[in-house]
């Protein structure tokens, strides 16, 4: 029987001979057999090394090989050993090893002693010998130089831009492997990574850059970007510098420095099978996790070094799950771009989020405008219908788009939510589009003639066609007027309706499904209308950003002859999206209606509630978007140089929890009294107010909005009013719950584990649970397990089955796993471990394996044992009695042999999954 050693020296000599390395014994030695030389056994001062490493000739360094399921955090110290003087006879490249590998075949690590401060980094194989010859004939390391980047050239760069970069360059500084920047939408994110990857590829001198997109329309926009971008210390463009390339076949440029692409087509090169463009038209925020997908493999084509930074562009959440590999496949530094952070994400990126800049920021600075919402409600679409029977009905094939007709023997009743997925509804659609129509010159954009630019978006394809003719119908107006952009348009190409519907006076509308949801720049967007539900928070925020972005007046007047100013835009809201507490950021505006001279006088009086100060910066923010240079500068002269946007911006400050904690700690320490918290948040809300207490300042103010006011009539958004009390109180329980979590997430190791570990390396201890589990009961938190459980089953008992055992602390990490969007099903820890240790067994048999009766009950012991604590280990056989009772670690190893450690690690890794 193979041994786990033998098992794992297999594996190793695997992946060296397919990185390129020639494996020799010690009585075949010929250092000079090609660039990378791998000796097995090789003799040392301290000792036999498991393979020493020659390039050109030369010894650079070791691998220290481990059986398969052995831990390696503490193999480099031992391999240390190795990383001595070396003998004065043996060629080397310096007087000691520079390069350290410890591998079990299925997990290295890799060091460099070259670097500031040498680190063992998890690589998903080893590095081809000719890229470590190049990188030791090199003036350093690659890490070695991004310590020591020279100061930003700040000129063209916005505050939120620099404080990225400089974020960014310090974490890289610090060798952190991953970093998360966060930029609303409209803020130039990718104007940002193309000045940052100029100072990577010039200063760092890193070889190549992966930017991953999450669309492949996307992708020719982050090219044109890349190609455009100007360095301010260079006349020349990007691409004259440095090749940029999309890829659209399996070729890969070897010239290129900056690679865009889709994770899934990188996905399918690196399993050397091919692609249809199609597959890449579909946004990864809504498509999540369709089943298994096949594990990747080392590609001697694609080496793991192959790019020295990765950017994933709006981090979707598919780099948490199952594509996630692809990313851990190559040694790299992962750089995320998001306007929107969730749970997810910070745990991904292991909490370094290096910059903020959210999108009430940006409103205020005057890079994006903010939105109200326009909720429109119909009967069908609140409470479906029905097909009446004993009628034949048109029927038509969704491939095809072919209608036929069709007897029905009985009434065919349908929801509001199989409207346009099995049911359409053409006057629900109609009915819609009238509203819109009727209310754009009354309540949406009083004066105006124009339609303005509208985005909306469908539930797929066959909906949007619906609706383009249905739109075209309502308006009165031709083809021109409304055109359908997806992957699926025929004549013109998406490209270029995209760029027509930003550039041109028509089309006034396009409906897309999410072709145009994330990503795409279309300024003179001023309602966005969602005639489909999202469910992921995420995906909804980037959707909506699609209108916030500003833009100059000439040029909106442009494409848009009536539309003076945009100093907000309009969510429709047709099918309740808004409803369902996904957004992350809300509309300043929380005073729809108090006029605004009425909310300055009240402002004046002493009002001082959160909402007024956020709607007063909202309408500033706007008012400082619409007014020209002389209103500007008679504010600024009454207003000691200030703006009205920098108003604004005091205002947020003010009621902002972090700058009031900030400004808290700084003057009464580091834990601070609700009472002197308090103190300080009324003395930052009495500074940003103080402007409003001179009368002659407010009436400049209401003199100057009144020649720029346009007249609003907003549908307030309906709430869910939970009748049940139960219903309340167990949404109050998941929400403290949730809060929970986040106020804990830089110190749950539980959390931390479950989205900073490599894919299908996840695992917990029961140290960690247990600590999870107490400072959940502890004050302000006060939970148990049990209850919030059951709040879960009261708010949706579908899903969730079972209950929890009070004896099984594990039980909280389905509560976790739940509560995070992990899980679609809250079920006990056990009955998932006992499903995982089922299809473990069967993995067993398949493989050939047979348990005897006795392997069988030690394996049930370990199991249980595994569901109650999290981890089984070879300590757990001398104290646990239900091993002591059967003989303990004597008779496991008696039993299993050899395979007992290795054994105990794959159900580790299998039952919690």
């Amino acid at each position: 029987m193979t041994t786990p050693e033998a098992k794992a020296r297999e594996e190793i000599d695997r992946l060296l001979k397919a990185a390129g390395w020639v494996l020799q014994n010690m009585d075949e030695f010929n250092r000079n057999a090609g660039v990378g030389v791998a000796v097995r056994e090789f003799s040392l001062p301290s000792g036999p090394c498991d393979y020493l490493l020659f390039i050109d000739g030369k010894a650079a360094g070791v691998v220290e090989a481990k059986p398969t399921g052995h831990t390696l955090s503490g193999v480099s110290e031992q391999s240390d050993k190795y990383m001595s003087k070396l003998p004065d006879h043996l060629a080397s490249w310096s007087d000691t090893l520079l390069l350290d590998y410890e591998s079990t075949g299925d997990e290295t690590f890799f060091r460099d002693m070259r670097d500031p401060t040498p680190r063992s980094r998890r690589v998903f194989a080893f590095h081809r010998p000719e890229t470590l010859r190049a990188s030791l004939l090199d003036d350093g390391t690659l890490r070695s130089r991004l310590a020591a980047m020279p100061s930003l050239d700040k000129r063209g760069l916005r505050d939120c831009q620099i404080e990225a970069i400089d974020g960014l360059e310090e974490s890289l500084a610090k060798a952190d492997p991953r970093a998360l920047i966060q930029m609303a939408t409209g803020s130039g994110k990718t104007f940002t990574a193309c000045t940052f990857s100029y100072r990577l590829l010039k200063f760092a001198k890193a070889k190549r850059i992966l930017f991953l997109v999450d669309r492949n329309n996307l992708g020719e926009q982050t090219l044109r970007e890349y190609q455009g971008y100007q360095p301010p210390d260079d006349g020349r463009h990007f691409s004259d510098l440095y090749v940029t390339q999309q890829l659209k076949s399996p070729h890969l440029d070897k010239d290129a420095s900056v690679v865009i692409t889709t994770i899934q087509r990188l996905y399918a090169m690196l399993r050397g099978e091919e692609l249809d463009e199609e597959d890449e038209e579909g946004s990864a925020f809504e498509a999540g996790d369709s089943g298994e997908v096949a594990p990747v493999d080392y590609n001697p084509d694609i080496p793991i070094e192959m790019f020295d930074i990765i950017i994933t562009d709006e981090c979707h959440r598919s780099i948490y799950g199952q594509w996630r590999q692809v990313l851990e496949y190559f040694d790299a530094f992962v750089i995320g771009l998001t306007a929107t952070p969730s749970k997810h994400t910070l745990g991904f990126f292991a909490q370094n989020l290096v910059s903020e800049y959210p999108y009430e920021r940006s409103v205020v600075d005057g890079v994006n405008v903010g939105y109200e919402i326009y909720r429109i409600r119909t009967k069908v679409g609140e409470a479906g219908g029905t097909v009446d029977a004993d009628y034949a009905v048109p029927v038509r094939d969704k491939r095809t788009r072919k209608v036929r007709y069709q007897q029905i023997d009985d009434d065919l009743p349908y929801t509001a939510e199989q409207l346009d997925r099995s049911v359409t509804v053409p006057n629900q659609i109609r009915a819609v589009l009238q509203a819109y129509s009727d209310s754009l010159p009354t309540k949406l954009f009083p004066g105006r003639n124009w339609v303005p630019k509208t985005l909306i978006f469908a539930k797929d394809d066959n909906h949007a066609e619906e609706i383009v003719h249905i739109a075209r119908e309502v308006f009165g107006e031709g083809n021109d007027f409304c055109k359908k952009i997806t992957y699926r348009t025929t004549g013109d190409k998406p490209r270029d309706l995209i760029q027509a519907f930003r550039n041109d006076p028509f089309p006034r509308i396009a409906v897309t499904v999410d072709m145009i949801a994330t990503g795409t720049d279309i300024k003179p967007v001023e309602v966005v209308m969602f005639l489909r539900d999202v469910k992921s928070e995420l995906y909804f925020e980037q959707m909506k950003g699609r209108g916030c972005r500003t833009m100059p007046d000439a040029d909106l007047l442009s494409v848009t002859p009536d539309a003076g100013s945009k100093t907000r835009f309009v969510l429709i809201d047709a099918v309740g999206v808004t409803e369902t507490n996904k957004t992350a950021s809300q509309p300043l505006e929380r005073k729809k209606g108090v006029r605004f001279d009425k909310l300055l006088d009240q402002v004046a009086q002493g009002l001082r509630d959160d909402d007024a100060l956020s709607s007063l910066a909202g309408r500033l923010a706007a008012l400082d978007q619409a007014i020209d240079d002389e209103d500007r500068a008679k504010i600024r002269a009454a207003a000691d140089g200030k703006s009205p946007a920098d108003l604004a911006g005091s205002l947020l400050d003010a009621i902002d929890p972090d700058t009031i904690e900030k400004e808290a700690g700084a003057r009464f320490g580091a834990t601070p009294t609700d009472a002197q918290y308090a103190e300080v948040e009324q003395e930052l809300k009495d500074i940003a107010c103080a402007p409003f207490d001179d009368a002659n300042f407010r009436n400049l103010l209401k003199e100057i909005k009144k020649k720029t006011e346009i007249v609003i009539d907003e549908i307030t958004t309906d709430e869910v009013i939970l009748a049940d009390y139960d219903l309340k109180r167990a949404e109050e329980t998941t929400t403290k719950f949730r809060d929970f979590i986040e106020a804990n997430k830089d110190e749950l190791l539980a959390l931390q584990i479950l989205y900073s570990q490599p894919y299908r390396m996840q695992q917990l201890t029961y140290a960690a649970i247990t600590d999870l589990s107490e400072k959940l009961t502890e004050a302000p938190w006060h939970l148990t397990t049990a209850e919030v459980w059951q709040a879960y089953r009261r708010l949706d008992a579908s899903k969730v089955a079972g209950a929890p055992s009070d004896r099984m602390l594990t039980d909280i990490i389905s509560l976790i796993r739940f509560a995070t969007g992990q899980a679609e099903q809250l079920e006990p820890f056990r009955n998932r471990a006992n499903q995982l240790f089922e299809l473990w067994i069967g993995r067993q048999k398949n493989a050939g394996r047979e348990f005897s009766v006795e392997q069988l009950q030690w394996l049930r012991l370990i199991r249980d044992h595994i569901a109650a604590n999290a981890a089984a280990d070879a300590e757990d056989f001398k104290h646990v009695p239900a091993f002591t009772d059967r003989g303990g670690l004597i008779r496991a190893r008696q039993v299993f042999g050899d395979e007992l450690d290795a054994m105990l690690a794959d159900l580790n890794g299998a039952l919690v999954a």
